[in-house]
């Protein structure tokens, strides 16, 4: 092979790898590099706004699986700032991997509530999603629906959900067994299977689509999907299927509404550590959240910025005071007892 040939070849290699750590590169270099697990359409806004602001050009690597194993795997040389991802599964992944770094900052501290953030300041929420229910538009008396009315035999062969292994269920099921205890949850887990309509696959939207088809009452969706549909923004049939469902807001019996995050973290060797704690203030600030509500149908985590009128329409949401890091510590055993009394199958 010729000389020519192997200097394309690195250099392809080298595209392929994303952006290139600055080796003793200075904490004022104008940039910052944002790995993510979040579709790179939804969160470009946020981004731009950042930039114009800033002046800081944020490079963005979109990494659809296996985020804590890549950075992991880069080690000491990762070009890594900031990861960002969904599920607070994920971001205390990211801490026991000892990937990420501690912050203190006083400008997130004052706009994320304590609950919503490690008390070490090594991962922050950024938005939250509510696990609601879509229900037949023809059902009455949902105003007080909960998540263990779910296992009533009242919902035999009325139910539709998603895998049980999906971190959206698992998290909620790692919330119940936090309130419930391994012998109720398991109970409850095997009253919801015995209520599935259909086997427990697809998406959240395919919950909805089976309502509207009659195949099914009642199921479990986030919350943001319902502004994705009926919005238009998932295109006309999805619109379709957010027109025909009623959504309801259900609690757990004494507490609240089951929310799940997306959050972000400064990573271990941030070469520019000062950009990425200024990115997460940012985005932790008014306008992003704003931006965060208006752009993905999400909760802001600042307390006062107002929420997407699709999402104001739900109702007021009173968030479950289940700490977020007791669901993360549970998430196996919620995933075990999927297993167990075979959800999925």
């Amino acid at each position: 092979m010729s000389l020519s040939r192997i200097a394309l070849g690195l250099l392809g290699l080298v595209a392929l790898a994303g952006p290139a750590r600055a080796q003793g590169a200075p904490e004022g270099a104008r940039e910052v590099n944002l790995y993510t697990t979040r579709e790179p359409g939804l969160i470009r806004p946020l981004l731009d706004a950042f930039t114009k602001a800033s002046g800081v050009k944020v490079n963005t690597v979109f990494v659809d699986k296996g985020l804590t194993e890549r950075v992991a795997a880069e080690g000491a040389r990762s070009a890594a700032d900031v990861m960002m991802t969904v599920d607070i599964g994920n971001l205390i992944e990211l801490v026991d991997r000892d990937l990420a770094q501690p912050v203190r900052s006083p400008a997130l501290e004052a706009a994320i509530p304590a609950a919503l953030r490690d008390p070490e300041g090594r991962w922050f929420a950024l938005s939250t999603r509510a696990r609601v229910a879509y229900a037949d538009p023809d059902l009455r008396d949902l105003a007080g629906l909960t998540y263990e009315d779910l296992a009533d035999p009242k919902w035999k062969g009325k139910v539709c959900l998603r895998s049980g292994q999906h971190p959206y269920n698992t998290a909620l099921i790692a919330a119940y067994l936090v309130k419930h205890g391994e012998a109720k949850t398991e109970a409850w887990l095997r009253g919801l299977k015995d209520n599935l309509a259909r086997k427990a696959a697809g998406g959240d939207r395919d919950v909805a689509r089976d309502i509207v088809a009659d195949l099914c009452d009642v199921g479990l969706g986030n919350s943001y999907y319902v502004g994705l549909m009926r919005s238009g923004r998932g295109g006309p049939e999805q619109q379709k299927w957010g027109e025909g469902i009623q959504v309801v807001l259900p609690t757990f019996q004494g507490g609240g509404t089951h929310v799940n995050v997306s959050g972000a973290v400064v990573a271990k060797n941030a070469p520019h550590r000062d950009n990425a704690v200024k990115l997460l203030e940012y985005l932790a600030s008014d306008e992003a959240q704003a931006l965060y509500a208006k752009a993905d149908y999400e909760y802001p985590v600042k307390p006062g910025v107002a929420v997407d009128p699709l999402l104001a329409a739900l109702g007021p949401l009173k968030v479950d005071s289940t700490p977020l890091v007791e669901i993360a510590r549970n998430r196996k055993a919620a995933s075990l007892l999927v297993d167990k009394v075979g959800f999925d199958r």
